[in-house]
């Protein structure tokens, strides 16, 4: 008697995950990580080592995750043009909500902004705090990110048009770029004159501006990884979906850094 394994056979063009534990792992990972870090703001015992435990297992479980979707999508075959729809619609509603953390900061910025206290003398930036440049650091690394945005886009209509070597140099760039990026950025915080418990308004400025840095890292980690399955041949001129979800990021990180630049740098320094 011969076994037909039916799931060789389906009549759906969707793709039916097989049982994972990484997501119920990340989701106990991301809970360690976030007790951690209210115990460590808030001085008790062993909360840094919760935190750090905590981010080093969800980094891993992701890792470990991600591998299981390349595997799925290069090797299984298993990312018909169905799926990928269905990936990009997923990552483009996780996009969105990004939109809406940096929203909730932005509005923090604005509401202390736009009407100082008293308590700061009414005036904004607050009195005894020396606003960065925007027009030093700030302007090379807006010109900096927007590069890497249209190095990041050439890439993509190269391997659209089958050109893999401009495909391979323009995602390098990208990566160089970002990578500098945030050298800048580190430099910036330590050169600045006030720190995240100086006023509101280092409240706002490190937390606007971290939390887009910790975007841009994790951005450079999702084109890199393109980058090295573009070199090892896993995307086609037809079939790239894992590189079109990095770039949409990206993009995003991009138009982010802009309303910062004119809002927080700018606009909020003068």
């Amino acid at each position: 008697m011969i076994t037909i394994n039916r799931n060789l056979f389906q009549n759906h063009p969707y793709h039916l995950v097989e049982i994972s534990p990484w997501p119920l792992f990340v989701s106990f990972t991301i809970l360690s990580m976030a007790i951690g870090g209210v115990m460590y703001m808030h001085g008790y015992p062993y909360g840094g080592y919760l935190l750090n435990l905590g981010f080093v297992l969800t980094g891993s479980a992701m890792a470990l995750w991600f591998r299981d979707v390349i595997t799925e999508g290069t090797y299984l075959g298993c990312h018909t043009t169905q799926v990928q729809k269905g990936i990009t619609i997923g990552v483009v509603l996780f996009i969105v909500s990004e939109v809406f953390a940096f929203l909730s900061v932005f509005w923090a910025f604005f509401h202390s902004s736009l009407s100082p206290a008293i308590e700061i003398g009414g005036v904004w930036p607050p009195q005894g705090i020396t606003a960065l440049d925007p027009f030093a650091i700030p302007l090379l690394n807006t010109i900096l990110l927007l590069s890497s945005g249209a190095f990041v886009t050439y890439g993509h209509h190269a391997l659209i048009q089958g050109n893999r070597g401009g495909a391979i140099l323009g995602t390098l760039l990208t990566i160089v770029l970002a990578v500098i990026f945030t050298c800048l950025q580190y430099y910036e915080y330590s050169e600045a004159a006030f720190t995240f418990s100086d006023s509101v308004y280092g409240s706002a400025f490190y937390a606007s501006t971290g939390l887009h840095g910790f975007h841009v890292i994790i951005g450079t980690i999702f084109i890199a990884t393109a980058f090295f399955r573009l070199i090892n041949y896993h995307f086609t001129n037809s079939h790239h979906n894992g590189f079109e979800s990095a770039i949409l990021y990206w993009h995003f990180v991009d138009v982010v850094w802009l309303f910062l630049f004119i809002a927080v740098y700018y606009w909020g320094g003068n």
